[in-house]
């Protein structure tokens, strides 16, 4: 006989324990929670690494290094095949664009266009950064490539700003 066989008789599906029904089910009294302490009350929970109170694994090793894992920037990502079956001819794509047809969920991340499938129609596409080969793609159809460029912002030392803010001082001072 194989298991596929005994499945087959006996169900799929294995019917629950019934516990704290008496000592003749095997599970009564304790309902198998054991004698006692907090985990055998109701609505017991721990942290997962909760170690039983001791120094935590964690905190016993010591932290060293930097990472810049917190400074990447994650994309929303939408390929050339995904535009070619949501977009007409001549359309404009841009990141409002792309969360009424539903290809990204909002505009917290920038946007970016990957070259994956095939494109034949002409679109006009803005984004905040493009993969070489969707560039030539969108080209070859006949579309435009937009890049969204972010300014960094950076402090001015020219002279006429650094007399306007010793005149605002000067006037601050003298109030």
């Amino acid at each position: 006989m194989m298991i596929h066989e005994i499945t087959e008789k006996v169900g799929k599906y294995k019917s629950r324990k019934r516990i704290g029904r008496g000592h003749g089910s095997g599970s009564g009294k304790t309902s198998g929670r054991g004698h006692k302490g907090a985990k055998s009350r109701s609505g017991y929970s721990r942290r997962p690494a909760f170690e039983g109170g001791q120094m935590q694994y964690f905190r016993r090793i010591p932290k060293r290094g930097f990472t810049n894992a917190d400074f990447k920037t994650i994309y929303h990502i939408v390929n050339l095949a995904s535009l070619e079956a949501r977009f007409e001819k001549g359309a404009t794509v841009d990141a409002s664009a792309l969360v009424e047809a539903g290809l990204i969920r909002n505009f917290k991340n920038p946007v970016k266009i990957l070259g994956q499938g095939d494109l034949t129609l002409a679109l006009n596409i803005t984004a905040d950064s493009f993969s070489a080969s969707a560039v030539k793609k969108i080209e070859a159809a006949g579309g435009t490539v937009t890049v969204i460029e972010k300014k960094k912002w950076k402090r001015d030392y020219s002279a006429s700003t650094q007399k306007q803010v010793k005149a605002e001082t000067a006037t601050d001072s003298n109030e």
